[in-house]
C-alpha cells in the first residue's frame, strides 16, 4: 500500500492513546509463561506482541515468528529450557538473515541443545529442550541487549540461577535495567553491577502479581517529531499533543526523548499518567544536534528525520546495532534522505546529516524496507512537503493504529494504487 500524506495545518492539538511498550510486553509475556499467576494489563497491540503471545501458547513443533526479532531472541532461550520438547523456530526471509549465533553459543555453553537448520549462525533453529546444568556464561558487552535480556529472563528458572559476565563496553544499558526491574517486580533477586549480572534461582514457581505495562516511548517519538516540526510555521496558535499512559520514572530507555527534544523546542509535561507535549515557540533551535544513542538506538531514525525537516545538522553515534534490525537502518536512511535532497554520510555506527540549505524534494516515495520505524519516522515530513510511504501497513509490527491516530491531527491521507 502506497500512502500519500500531508498536513498544512498551522496548529495541532489532539489526544492520542498508545498501547503498552512492545519491549516491556514481550519480557512480561515470557515471564508469565515461566511463572504462573502473573496478570498483565495494557499489553502492546503490536504484531510482535501478538506473535509472542501465540508462540508461547502454541503446541506446534514449528513456530514462525515472521519479522519479530525480539521474539526470536527471547523464544530461543525459552524453548531451550522446555525439557523434552523439540521446537523448530523460524521467521521471515529477513529474519533468516539476522544473526543469532552469539545467543546460541551462550546457551550451548550452559548446556542447551540447539542446531542450525540452514546457515550457521542464523535462523531457523532446531531446539531440543533440556535442563541447563551450568550457571555462568560470558558475553561481549557490545552485543544486542536482547541477547542479554533473553538469558536474564530464564535465569531464575535454572537450578543454580545464572551469572552473566560482560566483556568490554556495555551498550543499551536501559534495556538491561528494564529486564532487571521487571524481575524485581516478581520478587526475583537479581543484580547488575559493573560487568556482572547475577540472577538468583526463584524460590517459587507461582506469583500473584498484576503489572500494568507503560505505553510505548518509541511510539511517542513520532509525536515529538511532529511537534518539533511545527517550528516551521511560526504560528501563534498552540501546538499540544497529549498521550497516555506514561510516567516520569520510566523503565524504557527511549524516555530520553523528553530531554533530547527539549533542544528542538518540545516541552514535556506529566499530568498524572498523561504525557503532554507542547511547542516552545520561543526556543532557538541549534545549528548542530550531536548525540550518542548507544542506549536508545531505536529513536535514531526519528531524530534524523526531525533534523532533516528542520534543516538542522545532526551527528549521531552509537548506532552499531542498527545494521541488524528489520533492515540495515543506516543504509536505508542514507538512501531515503538522499532521495529527498538531504546530504548524509553513514558508517557502520554513525550518521552525519549536513545542514539543509535547499527545499526538501516534494512527492518523494519513501521505501520502508519492511521496517515499521522507517514508515513512522518519515511520516512527520508530511508537515513540510507531501510524502508517499511505501508498504504503509508495515506499521502494524509495533503501532497498528498509527495512521488512524495521525488523521486525528489533521494529516490528510490518500491511498495510491
Amino acid at each position: 500500500m502506497l500512502l500519500k500524506i500531508e498536513n498544512t495545518h498551522t496548529h495541532l492539538k489532539g489526544d492520542i492513546k498508545i498501547t503498552g511498550s512492545k519491549s516491556e510486553t514481550n519480557r512480561l509475556l515470557l515471564l508469565q509463561a515461566l511463572f504462573e499467576g502473573l496478570t498483565i494489563e495494557n499489553l502492546s497491540n503490536s504484531d510482535d506482541g501478538t506473535l509472542m503471545q501465540k508462540a508461547l501458547v502454541s503446541t506446534s513443533e514449528t513456530i514462525d515468528i515472521h519479522h519479530a526479532g525480539t521474539a526470536m531472541r527471547f523464544l530461543t532461550a525459552y524453548f531451550a529450557i522446555q525439557k523434552g520438547r523439540k521446537t523448530i523456530l523460524t521467521g521471515s526471509k529477513r529474519m533468516q538473515e539476522r544473526p543469532i549465533g552469539i545467543l546460541v553459543d551462550a546457551l550451548r555453553s550452559l548446556g542447551a541443545q540447539i542446531d542450525y537448520q540452514k546457515n550457521e549462525g542464523y535462523p531457523p533453529l532446531s531446539i531440543q529442550g533440556t535442563t541447563l546444568t551450568k550457571s555462568e556464561v560470558t558475553l561481549k558487552a557490545n552485543v544486542s541487549s536482547q541477547y542479554i535480556s533473553a538469558l536474564m529472563l530464564i535465569g531464575a528458572t535454572l537450578p543454580n540461577g545464572l551469572t552473566i559476565l560482560l566483556e568490554g563496553k556495555i551498550t543499551s544499558v536501559p534495556y538491561i535495567n528494564m529486564t532487571l526491574q521487571l524481575l524485581h517486580q516478581l520478587d526475583i533477586k537479581a543484580s547488575f553491577k559493573e560487568q556482572s549480572i547475577i540472577i538468583q534461582p526463584a524460590q517459587i514457581k507461582e506469583v500473584q502479581k498484576i503489572i500494568t505495562v507503560e505505553s510505548d516511548w518509541s511510539s511517542a517519538s513520532y509525536y515529538y517529531s511532529i511537534v518539533a516540526m511545527m517550528h516551521r510555521y511560526k504560528s501563534d496558535y498552540p501546538t499540544q499533543i497529549t498521550m497516555s499512559s506514561y510516567k516520569k520514572d520510566s523503565l524504557q530507555g527511549d524516555a530520553v526523548l523528553a530531554e533530547i527534544y527539549t533542544r528542538l523546542g518540545v516541552i514535556s509535561r506529566f499530568e498524572d499518567t498523561k504525557l503532554v507535549l507542547q511547542l516552545d515557540t520561543q526556543k532557538k533551535l541549534p545549528d548542530l544536534l550531536e548525540l550518542d544513542l548507544s542506549n536508545s538506538p531505536d529513536i535514531a531514525q526519528t531524530i534524523a528525520v526531525s533534523c532533516l525537516g528542520l534543516g538542522i545538522e545532526c551527528f549521531l553515534t552509537g548506532l552499531h546495532t542498527l545494521k541488524i534490525k528489520e533492515t540495515d537502518r543506516l543504509e536505508a536512511l542514507n538512501t531515503e534522505i538522499t532521495k529527498l535532497g538531504g546530504t548524509i554520510e553513514v558508517t557502520d555506527k554513525t550518521l552525519h546529516l549536513k545542514k539543509r540549505n535547499t527545499p526538501i524534494h516534494k512527492n518523494g516515495n519513501i521505501a520502508t524496507y519492511h521496517d515499521h520505524r522507517m514508515a513512522m519516522a518519515f511520516a512527520p515530513l508530511g508537515l513540510c512537503v507531501p510524502v508517499a510511504i511505501e508498504d504503509a501497513g508495515v506499521v502494524s509490527k509495533s503501532y497498528p493504529d498509527f495512521w488512524e491516530d495521525l488523521k486525528t491531527l489533521g494529516f490528510k491521507q490518500e491511498i495510491i494504487g
